[in-house]
């Protein structure tokens, strides 16, 4: 790459995730998110806090780097961040944001705070 140039850098897909959410300072167990697709703008995967992959559907904006995602069971709002760690040759992903909890969930109502990690060779 030149000198000068930037690498804009977008939302990995297919990617498996770790995600954990937490409600009230109480952490859940962890989870699994797969975003199986992304395309003009639209998300879609699973989330696993359980033992079953829950479908989730939901939206990517490339400019504010913001991601929706909708399951049966909560809302999850959240931005996307990265580091490059050129010595170990990846390229950590991050996403964090706000979750809140809707029937048919025993939390329904509840909102808590999530993040979800992944790594990817540089």
């Amino acid at each position: 790459m030149a000198i000068g140039q930037t690498t804009r850098v977008s939302l990995p897909y297919p990617s498996t995730w770790e995600i954990q959410a937490s409600f009230g300072g109480r952490p859940t167990t962890l989870g699994t998110l797969v975003i199986s697709n992304v395309s003009n703008g639209r998300v879609s995967g699973t989330v696993n806090f359980r033992g079953t992959p829950i479908p989730i559907q939901g939206s990517w904006d490339e400019r504010s780097r913001q991601i929706t995602i909708e399951s049966p069971y909560a809302n999850f709002v959240g931005t996307f961040a990265y580091k490059d760690e050129p010595t170990l040759g990846l390229r950590h992903y991050v996403l964090r944001g706000t979750v809140r909890m809707k029937p048919p969930s025993v939390r329904a109502g509840e909102v808590g705070t999530w993040t979800a990690v992944t790594n990817m060779p540089l």
